[in-house]
């Protein structure tokens, strides 16, 4: 659960009962210096952490916002149970109902990555509370299954998940996250991932982790974008590749997998309300590769 690996603000958390297990929410609630009265709740990805959000944290509580950074069950210093049917649709539930707990109502929804196909299943499910949706480099601008990536069993995932290093983390980030770039800032959310693989709950970490892709591959959003009635921002970094699985596809399908430029202008396009911002350069972590750029972007679109 992070233990030892202090995160740039507070870490509250909200306890309840999910599945008949006791669950530890960690979360972040980030007040604004001059409040806009607008409140934006950030969904971290699968291989983040509510941490990772800390330049956008910055940002958005200096223009204004109020931001609730919370680490998902299953993550980082969040609960991670032996026995949970993950769903998009359960982690959605839980965050809602933290928000609920802390009284607010209508909020921005942004979420990175995986946390981008949370962020559209909370909207699908909770419409009214969704003010806004902003997807960074959402995962599930396609169906993977439908196009063919093979099935891995949650076991077969375990073993790879248990082979994890922070030397494996660094190298599917820099060719995945930052276009075959590093630099020495990305080190420490290697490190904060890399420390749970490290200590004795190495085990459920694995597990949490092979039960969640198992989610992102059999959960697709990908049929209902045209139901996504508020305004929804896509931005992206048009040198992403991401597409879990595709190593264990055919070489022939592999190459045609992860087209983010033609995926987000696709998934635009069926969004009512869509726009899209796209970052040529760089990769599927935008906000923290140039955030100076993004987080300008960002806000210019928050506050036309």
């Amino acid at each position: 659960m992070l233990e030892g690996y202090d995160y740039q603000h507070p870490v509250s958390h909200y306890r309840f009962t999910s599945q008949g297990v006791a669950m530890d929410m960690a979360y972040m609630d980030v007040a604004a210096a001059k409040p806009n009265g607008h409140v934006v709740v950030l969904l971290h990805g699968k291989n983040f952490c509510a941490a990772t959000w800390e330049g956008s944290i910055q940002a958005l509580t200096g223009a204004g916002y109020r931001v609730i950074a919370p680490d998902q069950v299953g993550w980082c210093k969040s609960t991670k149970p032996e026995h949970y049917q993950f769903t998009f649709e359960q982690l959605a539930a839980n965050t809602h109902e933290l928000l609920k707990s802390l009284g607010i109502g209508p909020a921005i929804i942004m979420g990175h990555s995986t946390g981008g196909m949370l962020a559209a299943r909370y909207g699908l499910l909770f419409a009214a509370d969704t003010e806004r949706l902003v997807l960074v480099d959402p995962l599930g601008l396609e169906d993977w299954r439908a196009k063919g990536v093979p099935w891995q069993s949650p076991d077969a995932q375990y073993q790879v998940q248990l082979k994890t290093t922070a030397d494996s983390i660094r190298d599917y980030e820099r060719t995945t996250y930052y276009a075959g770039t590093w630099k020495p800032e990305y080190e420490p959310w290697v490190q904060m991932l890399a420390g749970m693989y490290r200590g004795p709950g190495k085990a459920v970490v694995a597990w949490n982790s092979a039960l969640t892709y198992d989610m992102i591959y059999s959960q697709p959003i990908f049929y209902e974008f045209e139901k996504l009635r508020m305004p929804v921002l896509l931005m992206i970094g048009d040198k992403d590749n991401t597409a879990p699985g595709k190593q264990l596809a055919p070489p022939e399908l592999r190459a045609t997998l992860g087209n983010y430029p033609v995926l987000a202008k696709a998934a635009a396009a069926r969004m009512p309300r869509g726009t899209l911002i796209e970052f040529p350069e760089l990769g599927h972590s935008p906000q923290i590769q140039d955030p100076a750029r993004f987080h300008k972007a960002l806000l210019e679109a928050l506050n036309p």
